[in-house]
């Protein structure tokens, strides 16, 4: 009985693996064939030099100036006591359960 429970099992588990990995009637299992689907209306030479065009200002945002030039009117202690009363009115998470 073991051993048929066994064999069922196993056959089981084979339809089932095979009918997880069946794709399309054309091969294309999980859509690994995408791009030969795609038709390109540009060429190679015209994309590669607007990439040449825009690498002097990639990944350059305006987040480092606008950090650069803010400057604060308030010092650490006046932080510091602010960040406390919030703390004690439970305005803000610490701990572990924040």
């Amino acid at each position: 009985m073991n051993t048929a429970r066994i064999l069922s099992i196993a056959a089981v588990a084979a339809f089932a693996s095979i009918g997880a990995q069946a794709g399309e009637l054309n091969g294309n299992l999980y859509g690994t064939d995408f791009e030969a689907h795609v038709q390109s209306t540009r060429n190679s030479t015209e994309v590669r030099a607007e990439g040449q065009k825009a690498l002097p200002n990639f990944a350059k945002g305006p987040v480092a100036d606008y950090a650069a030039r803010t400057t604060s009117n308030l010092d650490r202690a006046a932080v510091r006591s602010d960040a406390l009363v919030a703390i004690r009115a439970h305005q803000i998470a610490t701990g572990e359960r924040s």
